[in-house]
């Protein structure tokens, strides 16, 4: 566990925008990927992704919307997406970035509930079952075990 202590909600929001801006990165990895991504054995991988990116959107919706409850102001930059014309590495990538964002979003549950934010960590609650789905996919369609998240 990072953060047992309570948080102010400045830093709540400042923590948020690290969130929304890792959900913008993940909505245009899965963008760019699904759409280059090359060969027939990718095809419903790439379909898949799609699907990924539309839930990602909505992740970035109420991520936004509870920094707007917070009084903060959402930031527009996603983090780096990294680029490959092997379909291999960009599922690579993408299955590391939804182990990045599952650990975040753990930290966060426990800080917003720690300041009594129950409705923030519900809605936190919901949104790392799907990021979970998506890694549970991603480990699938590399063929590997899903990954065990400390």
């Amino acid at each position: 566990m990072k953060d047992q202590t309570v948080i102010t909600r400045e830093r709540m929001v400042e923590l948020l925008n690290e969130d929304l801006a890792r959900e913008f990165q993940a909505i245009l990895a899965y963008v760019i990927y699904s759409q280059t991504m090359k060969g027939a054995e990718y095809t419903a991988i790439a379909a898949e992704l799609e699907k990924h990116a539309a839930e990602e959107l909505n992740h970035a919706l109420l991520i936004t919307k509870q920094i707007d409850y917070f009084s903060g102001t959402p930031i527009n930059a996603p983090k780096e997406v990294k680029i490959s014309s092997d379909p291999k590495k960009m599922l690579g990538f993408d299955l590391e970035n939804e182990k990045e964002t599952i650990l975040n979003y753990r930290d966060r549950i426990r800080q917003a509930d720690a300041m009594g934010e129950f409705a923030l960590g519900e809605t936190l609650r919901k949104i790392i079952a799907e990021e979970q789905d998506h890694l549970q996919d991603l480990a699938d369609a590399l063929g590997i075990d899903t990954p065990r998240i400390a």
